[in-house]
């Protein structure tokens, strides 16, 4: 019998949070700021997390509370620590 990881064990995937900042404007940004943007609409957020996270719907998290869009965040140590 041969096993098969769940998708939701991959170590490829990464986390994409979104949720809407203070102006009421909806955020994606992946876990260690590698990307993110910001969005009209919910369905518009989504999808784009899932674009860029490989259509892996199981990494996203909607959050509860405000989130606002942070780009000062330096993508190559976080891939470094990853």
């Amino acid at each position: 019998m041969k096993l098969v990881e769940p998708p939701s064990c991959s170590s490829l995937s990464s986390i994409v949070f979104i949720g809407k900042n203070h102006r009421g404007q909806w955020i994606a940004q992946e876990q260690n700021g590698l990307y993110g943007g910001l969005f009209v609409s919910r369905a518009q957020a989504i999808k784009y997390a899932l674009f860029e996270n490989g259509q892996h719907p199981e990494t996203i998290v909607e959050l509860p509370r405000e989130i606002e869009l942070d780009m000062s965040k330096n993508p190559d140590l976080a891939q470094r620590a990853a």
